[in-house]
C-alpha cells in the first residue's frame, strides 16, 4: 500500500499562485505524432505493468488497441476538440456509446458521470484564472474548458475542449510512478479528477483576492465628509457573473465524485476508489467557498448601491442648504427691484449698506446653523 500512500504526491504537484506569471506553457499537441493518425489525437500510448510501452513510431488508436488485446495492459488516448469524423473511428474501435460520443464531440456539457455497459463517461469543467492588472467592468476573471473521460477495462480516452487544461504534465507525472499507473484506467481517472479540483482551489484563492479588493474599495472611507462614494457597480456585477460561471463548473461535479467514492464499480479499482472521497471533500469545500463568494458579492453590491444613495442624499442636502442661503439675498433683491415709490429706507443715505449688511448677517447665521446640523 506504499504506492497508495504516495498517490496524492504524484497527482498533485505544488500549486503556484495564479497571481504570478507562470511563463509560456508547453504546446498542447504532440508534434511527433504520425500524420496518418487523426489530427485531433494529442497522444496515444499503451501502458503495461505501469510503464509506457516503447514504440518506434507514434501509435494509431487501432494499433494501440491491437497491442493491448494481444499482450495486455491498457491504452490511453488523448484528443483535443475532435470532429465527428475524427472521433468516429475511435468510437467504433472501443465500442463507445453513441450518446456519450455525441456529448464528447459537441462539448458544452454539464459536469456529470454516466455509466454504460463497458465504460464510464465523465465530464469535467476546467477553470483557468485570467490574469488582469485591475478588475474592470469588462474583465474576464475565469475561463472554462472541458475534459471528457471514457474509462474502460483496457482503455482510457480523454477529449479536451478549450485552450486550457492540458494533461501533458499530468501524463508525465503518472508515467514517473509505474506502481500507481499499474492500477489501470481508474488511477488515471482519479488523477484527472484530483488535478481538476486542485485547479478549482487555486482559482478560488485568486478570485478571493479580487473580491477582497472590491470589498476594500467599497467600504473605504470617502475623501470628503467620511462618506464613501462607492465603486462602479458594473465591476461588481461582472465579478458576480464570473463567480456564477465558476459555480456552474463546481456544483454539478460533487454528486459524480460522491458516486465514484461511495458505490462499488466494476471499472474502478477498490484501492483507488477510496481516494475519490478525498477529491469529493475538497470539491465540497470549494463549492462552499464559491457559494460564499456569491452571497458576499450580493452584500457588497447592495452596500455599494446604498452608499451611492447616501452620497446622493448628502449632495442633495448640500444643494438644499445653499439654496436656502441664497434665497435671502434673492428675496431682498427681488423686493427692492420693484418700482414702488414708497420703499423702506429708499431715500436714506445709509439705506443701501444697511440692507446689504443685514442680508449678509442673515446668510451667515443660516450657514452656521446648517453647518452645525451637518447639512454643510
Amino acid at each position: 500500500m506504499s504506492m497508495i500512500r504516495d498517490l496524492r504526491a504524484v497527482v498533485r504537484p505544488s500549486r503556484v499562485s495564479l497571481r504570478k506569471p507562470t511563463g509560456v506553457s508547453s504546446p498542447s499537441y504532440d508534434t511527433t505524432r504520425d500524420p496518418a493518425t487523426p489530427s485531433a489525437v494529442v497522444d496515444c500510448a499503451v501502458y503495461r505493468d505501469g510503464a509506457r510501452v516503447a514504440s518506434a513510431k507514434p501509435l494509431t488508436p487501432h494499433e494501440a488497441m491491437r497491442l493491448v488485446r494481444r499482450d495486455g495492459g491498457f491504452v490511453w488516448i488523448g484528443l483535443h476538440e475532435p470532429t465527428e469524423a475524427e472521433f468516429a473511428g475511435i468510437a467504433s474501435e472501443f465500442g463507445l456509446h453513441p450518446l456519450a460520443v455525441e456529448d464528447a464531440v459537441q462539448a458544452h456539457q454539464r459536469p456529470k458521470l454516466e455509466r454504460y455497459d463497458d465504460s464510464l463517461f465523465t465530464v469535467f469543467k476546467t477553470i483557468h484564472y485570467v490574469e488582469h492588472d485591475r478588475l474592470t467592468a469588462n474583465s474576464e476573471v475565469v475561463e472554462t474548458g472541458e475534459v471528457m473521460c471514457f474509462t474502460g477495462r483496457d482503455f482510457f480516452i480523454t477529449v479536451r475542449h478549450g485552450g486550457q487544461g492540458s494533461l501533458r504534465a499530468l501524463r508525465h507525472r503518472l508515467q514517473d510512478d509505474p506502481e500507481l499507473l499499474a492500477k489501470g484506467p481508474s488511477a488515471v481517472l482519479h488523477a484527472i479528477a484530483d488535478h481538476v479540483v486542485d485547479g478549482y482551489i487555486a482559482v478560488a484563492d485568486a478570485v478571493q483576492d479580487d473580491i477582497d479588493e472590491v470589498e476594500t474599495e467599497v467600504f473605504s472611507p470617502g475623501r470628503k465628509g467620511g462618506v464613501s462614494r462607492g465603486v462602479d457597480s458594473a465591476r461588481i456585477y461582472q465579478l458576480k457573473r464570473e463567480v456564477l460561471e465558476f459555480k456552474r463548473a463546481v456544483a454539478p461535479l460533487l454528486r459524480p465524485m460522491q458516486l465514484l467514492s461511495e458505490r462499488p464499480m466494476r471499472l474502478i479499482d477498490p484501492d483507488i476508489q477510496k481516494y475519490f472521497r478525498d477529491v469529493a471533500d475538497h470539491l465540497a469545500r470549494v463549492q462552499e467557498q464559491v457559494l460564499g463568494f456569491d452571497e458576499l458579492l450580493n452584500s457588497i453590491l447592495q452596500a455599494n448601491l446604498a452608499q451611492a444613495s447616501v452620497a446622493q442624499n448628502e449632495d442633495m442636502r448640500k444643494i438644499t442648504a445653499w439654496a436656502a442661503i441664497i434665497a435671502v439675498p434673492t428675496m431682498v433683491c427681488g423686493v427692492y427691484g420693484m418700482n414702488f415709490k414708497y420703499m423702506p429706507e429708499l431715500h436714506w443715505k445709509y439705506g443701501y449698506p444697511v440692507i446689504m449688511g443685514v442680508t449678509v448677517v442673515i446668510c451667515l447665521g443660516i450657514h452656521r446653523t446648517l453647518k452645525r446640523n451637518g447639512w454643510l
